[in-house]
């Protein structure tokens, strides 16, 4: 994995690069059609800290992370897991990389109405042959408060259960980097900062890796960094927010 010098957090001397882009372009449609969703993006995102990505509907906050994520991708650019370029793997090996380390989480949950919670949050393994980590997942269930619905059905929690059994299933593989796609878009004013506190603990308690796309000020405050897109490109990028300076650079930048 590459590395840098550590900047803000004084825990430790060099701090690992868990996701990077570098000079990311996608481009949708041509001619007249074209629309450039993004426009040589380069972040570097740090292993252990949680970082937020805003922007205005259309500036490719949502586009980046499914490209980050390889969900989608890039018309050029790179894309690094690590030091794992994945324009350059093929179809099934993208596809085992986002199963084996990469985590993510929809603003719809995305669970399956016919598995219980327990095989919801399994499920990412059993689709990679992974082992089962019983511990682990004991420990993620437990801080998630769920281990007492595990053997219910998706429609028999509500809508903030349902986030956490798939915020569980987003770390139940161990994965390198979780990405939430506004993830508390569904839910009410308790859930979501539950569901934040719990985010906000992996990353402090558990070592995790987050970067999660929000348009709300508030989630973004729990973040060590938002990132700041506009018109497919990085608009500004706050180290250590708060809500006044997320805010305040929101407004700067819809001047």
């Amino acid at each position: 994995m590459s590395k840098i010098a550590s900047v803000g957090r004084p825990a430790q001397a060099v701090d690992v690069v868990a996701v990077s882009a570098a000079h990311a372009c996608k481009l949708y449609g041509s001619d007249a059609a074209r629309v450039v969703a993004l426009d040589d993006v380069s972040l570097e995102f740090l292993q252990g800290r949680f970082t937020a990505i805003m922007g205005p509907s259309g500036s490719g906050k949502s586009t980046l992370l499914h490209c980050l994520a390889g969900l989608d991708t890039l018309t050029s650019g790179q894309v690094y897991i690590g030091e794992t370029d994945l324009a350059t793997l093929s179809d099934r090996d993208r596809t085992l990389v986002r199963r084996r380390r990469i985590g993510f989480v929809f603003q719809s949950f995305n669970l399956i109405p016919t598995l219980s919670a327990e095989e919801n949050i399994s499920l990412p393994l059993d689709l990679a042959g992974e082992p089962f980590d019983r511990e682990w997942f004991d420990t993620v269930t437990t801080k998630l408060d769920i281990k007492d619905r595990l053997d219910h059905r998706p429609s028999q929690l509500s809508g903030g259960q349902q986030q956490r059994v798939a915020v569980a299933r987003a770390l139940v593989s161990h994965p390198d980097v979780v990405f939430a796609d506004e993830p508390t878009g569904a839910l009410d004013s308790k859930a979501t900062t539950e569901l934040l506190e719990f985010l906000r603990s992996v990353v402090d308690d558990l070592g995790q890796t987050v970067v999660m796309v929000t348009h709300d000020p508030r989630a973004a405050a729990y973040a060590d960094r938002v990132v700041f897109l506009r018109d497919g490109a990085v608009a500004a990028d706050l180290p250590w927010p708060n809500r006044e300076a997320v805010m305040e650079t929101m407004k700067k930048l819809d001047d």
